[in-house]
């Protein structure tokens, strides 16, 4: 089989032949259908998980259908239709993996970063962290659910997001930042989107915002404030800290401040108005098992997926390195026959 390998920091991808591996206890082996190109396989390869093993096979948005099931895997046989996400595993005994909070799991271990994933034509995965798919759901499209589309529905899900609730999306033109947008629209939301420049107000509109604020013209904080008072949660979809804490004056009593997009430097916020207004500010990793699959049922209940460019295993270091200009153009899979 054909796989793209990380070697190091700041080198390139490379391409190499394998052998297809066979699944052991407790595991199942995927062919692969799709695989998202996600920054945060840019930021492996920049050296931002200094946990990471190299060499590795990047890649964590990943469809496929099952082509060989080890012993002890309930509930899979081969040619089901299946996802596999970020988190690849985690201990199974701690008091968070017995409550369905394996993200949390002190020993838990991601794909793509420590674990081979899904810049190949086959991968292995444990079982239990192996999703299937609803019926239906186009696998390319979905690819991105599995990753994006988890962190935004599990965000908003942890910000305690309800049917009354007015949610600002910072970065709402972003993979995650877009998905939010929609989730929160069909949750029965109302929506407004911080963007840097008013270009992005016609396709957060589209998107089904109410409010669009151009950050570069206009006090995001002071415009939040003046929809019927604040949101309730500001959902931080962009990569940077100082975009998510120039919204904080914007949230209304109780509010929260979640964050899903961040960067490398210090989050700086006051704390007069947070403690005055009962304030939170939370972060969230994407989700354990569970919460992809009602990520998945929701967007298939919705129809909610993203657009994609479909690419070549060979044209994805040309993919990570537009995303790394910022020049990536929207959302690139990888697709194999």
């Amino acid at each position: 089989m054909r796989a793209a390998l990380a070697t190091g920091v700041d080198a390139p991808l490379s391409f190499t032949e394998r052998e297809i591996p066979e699944p052991g206890p407790g595991e199942v082996l995927v062919k692969i259908t799709a695989c998202g190109v996600c920054f945060t396989d840019l930021t492996l390869l920049r050296g931002h998980f200094p946990f990471a093993r190299f060499p590795v096979v990047p890649g964590h948005e990943i469809t496929g259908t099952v082509a060989a099931v080890g012993e002890g895997v309930p509930g899979l046989i081969e040619g089901d239709p299946v996802g596999a996400q970020f988190l690849y595993d985690s201990c199974g005994h701690c008091d968070y993996c017995v409550a369905g909070d394996q993200i949390l799991c002190r020993a838990k271990r991601f794909t793509g970063i420590v674990a081979d994933g899904g810049y190949a034509e086959y991968a292995l995965f444990k079982g239990r962290y192996v999703t299937p798919l609803p019926a239906g759901l186009d696998p390319v499209a979905a690819a991105p659910l599995m990753c994006a589309g988890l962190t935004a529905f599990n965000g908003l899900r942890q910000a305690g997001i309800t049917p009354n609730s007015r949610v600002a999306v910072v970065g709402g033109s972003g993979g995650v930042g877009a998905l939010a947008v929609r989730y929160a629209v069909a949750m029965g939301a109302r929506v407004a989107v911080i963007g840097r420049s008013a270009g992005g107000a016609a396709g957060a509109r589209e998107l089904g915002a109410e409010l669009f604020v151009a950050s570069r013209d206009t006090d995001p904080a002071a415009a939040l404030k003046a929809w019927d008072g604040g949101a309730d949660v500001i959902l931080n979809a962009a990569p940077s800290n100082a975009a998510a804490a120039a919204t904080l004056g914007g949230l209304a009593p109780d509010g929260t401040l979640i964050l899903c997009g961040y960067d490398g430097t210090p989050l700086t916020l006051p704390v007069q108005p947070m403690v005055l207004n009962r304030l939170r500010v939370m972060a969230s990793p994407s989700g354990s098992p569970h919460d992809l699959r009602d990520t998945l049922a929701f967007s298939a209940q919705h129809r909610i997926l993203p657009g994609v460019t479909a690419i070549t295993l060979d044209e994805v270091p040309a993919t990570l390195e537009a995303m790394g200009r910022g020049a990536g153009g929207g959302r690139r899979v990888i697709v194999f026959d």
